[in-house]
């Protein structure tokens, strides 16, 4: 049991890695232009509007590893240690960082403060995306996951749709780590439905972009009608747009539920060496680590 729950604490990262990856090939670009330039785009072969390595990751991940850092290095979750490492990570010249994370993250420079105001023009999706180690982190100990997230969310995204989607992929990916059933993680999905009923992913009309909700209509809806890893993460990161993060949320989704062995090892094999260690460290340190707030 306990090696079956590392498997799959491991793939999910790697998944998520992988469909970052995957996707930063196809960020921004249309389903049509995807189409024309690949015919169906499946290697991790870098190139995009970054001009990437191939198995270069882009701010998905690299935030992800800094969140990660800050915990296991502090031995617990402090919110203004996370917030100093991801100005650090920010000083590191990432080679993408989104307008709302550079705008928050000056904001805690100069204020030290670990929230940024209310504003609809942070329902994107940059607080999602980062927030794998935190789900990681408590699975142990559920009932901080929440105040972890939202705290972690905050520092840059202070939106109610924000919050409200990435607890919700938090939720479902805890689920398919418990359960390993795809079904007791839709009825989670549904019962959400039900409160929220204008963000329901059932009417999908091949939104992709980096708006909270686009991102969840996407990823749900090929996690949801896909039975593999492979052909998940194959149609979402076709969709193009923000391919990239949805790509990554994906892969974490499908790695959480179908385990290593799903994973295609020519995806794994291209992922930068440096990533890949360093994935497999932080998830088992993250896993024995005791959920702790300082």
């Amino acid at each position: 049991m306990k090696r079956d729950y590392l498997n799959k604490t491991i793939a999910a990262y790697l998944g998520f890695a992988i469909g970052d990856a995957l996707g930063a090939t196809t960020e921004f670009m249309t389903p049509k232009e995807i189409a024309y330039e690949y015919g169906v785009h499946k290697k991790i072969i870098g190139g995009g509007w970054l001009n990437l390595k191939p198995g270069k990751v882009t701010d998905d991940t690299e935030m992800c590893i800094y969140l990660a850092d800050s915990i296991i290095e502090s031995g617990g979750f402090n919110v203004n240690n996370v917030a100093d490492y991801f100005v650090k990570w920010m000083r590191s010249k990432p080679v993408d960082i989104g307008a709302t994370v550079r705008r928050g993250l000056q904001q805690y420079i100069v204020s030290r403060k670990t929230f940024s105001y209310y504003s609809e023009s942070s329902a994107g999706n940059g607080a999602c995306m980062r927030n794998l180690p935190i789900i990681l982190y408590c699975m142990k100990e559920w009932q901080y996951f929440d105040i972890m997230t939202i705290s972690q969310c905050h520092i840059t995204h202070n939106n109610r749709k924000s919050d409200l989607i990435t607890i919700l992929f938090g939720n479902i990916f805890r689920s398919l780590l418990l359960h390993g059933d795809k079904s007791k993680a839709y009825s989670i999905v549904s019962e959400f439905i039900v409160k929220h009923p204008k963000l329901s992913y059932l009417n999908y009309k091949g939104e992709s972009s980096g708006y909270i909700v686009d991102t969840f209509k996407n990823v749900m809806h090929h996690f949801f009608n896909n039975n593999s890893f492979y052909d998940t993460l194959i149609d979402v990161v076709n969709q193009g747009g923000d391919a990239d993060t949805n790509g990554a949320l994906a892969g974490m989704l499908s790695g959480a539920l179908y385990g290593l062995e799903a994973i295609p090892a020519k995806w794994i094999n291209k992922l930068d060496k440096k990533i890949y260690f360093k994935i497999r460290q932080q998830s088992e340190t993250l896993y024995t680590l005791p959920s702790v707030i300082i």
